[in-house]
């Protein structure tokens, strides 16, 4: 078996727990990858320490060729969301041991680690696909003599898409104001239909896995994460009328904003990246997934009962 563990670098349980997982695999054959990151830190830990380097770990970059089994995620859920991105294009099931706070995504507790090591090391696990969003940016026709464009007229007939680093979210995108005293408006069509210009801080759209993350402080429902939907969720808005809304996951989102200061924020799983006004954004579900590793213990409703005191 062949393991590749990312973690959180500055955190010192985030160390202490990799440390003793390595030490727990090493008498059962496992092969161990190491992102940079995370070597790097070891290293210099153990030697700041004294402590000679046991093991020369190779590296796991996005180049690797070698096959692996599983990535390890040490940390919290951020540390997964980057883990993710990561291995996504390569289809390796995920399992996060958690070393932050909520946990939603690293749901397994370095208390009950060795425990659901040796289940996975057993094969006593199954795998569950999670969908993902994807966004293009698009350069927006501009809008001559001062005429209003219709909104299906913004969408570039072909366009030659703009790049965005790590377009893939397993939680949400989030589109929001740059500056502190003012708002955007956001247009947004789905499937080349109006639906409304939000007006405000922002809009989420999450998936169901991103329904407990930014959506669910921002006011938003929560979402089983079987479920085949997206939801959109503005940020403060400025009408009162304007509610999160819930739609099918294969439908297609187009979105303008409109700043102010004619530039905004887009933040793709926390990644953010400022655009200005004449960027049109694409979204829809990617035909990729994540895939996260699960035990026979684990559900979604305990975690809602467990995390958000659910009923109590």
């Amino acid at each position: 078996m062949t393991i590749a563990i990312f973690g959180n670098t500055g955190k010192r349980e985030t160390i202490e727990e990799v440390n003793r997982l390595l030490a727990f695999m090493q008498p059962h054959g496992v092969r161990i990858l190491l992102s940079a990151e995370l070597r790097n830190e070891l290293y210099v830990k153990q030697t700041m320490e004294g402590k000679s380097i046991r093991e020369d770990y190779p590296l796991y970059t996005p180049d690797t060729t070698e096959d692996i089994d599983f990535a390890l995620s040490i940390g919290g859920d951020g540390t997964f969301l980057t883990t993710a991105m990561q291995v996504v294009q390569k289809d390796i099931p995920i399992l996060g041991i958690n070393c932050g706070h909520l946990g939603f995504l690293a749901d397994v507790q370095t208390d009950d680690a060795d425990r659901i090591m040796q289940k996975l090391l057993a094969h006593e696990y199954t795998i569950e696909e999670r969908s993902i969003l994807q966004i293009t940016a698009l350069n927006s026709p501009p809008e001559t003599g001062g005429v209003a464009v219709r909104p299906r007229e913004w969408i570039p007939a072909s366009y030659s898409p703009r790049f965005l680093p790590n377009p893939l979210a397993l939680n949400e995108i989030a589109i929001l104001k740059q500056e502190l005293a003012s708002m955007i408006s956001v247009e947004t069509l789905l499937n080349d239909e109006p639906l409304h210009t939000y007006y405000g801080d922002g809009l989420i759209i999450s998936t169901p896995t991103g329904s407990t993350a930014y959506n669910l402080s921002a006011g938003g429902p929560i979402s089983v994460p079987q479920a085949d939907v997206l939801l959109l969720s503005p940020v403060a808005s400025h009408s009162l009328s304007v509610r999160p809304l819930i739609i099918p996951d294969d439908w297609k989102l187009d979105l303008r904003v409109h700043s102010r200061t004619g530039a905004y924020l887009i933040s793709i799983d926390g990644r953010s990246q400022r655009l200005t006004d004449e960027i049109v954004l694409h979204v829809e579900k990617s035909a990729r997934t994540v895939k996260l590793v699960r035990f026979p213990e684990q559900s979604f409703i305990d975690t809602l009962k467990s995390k958000l005191n659910w009923g109590i």
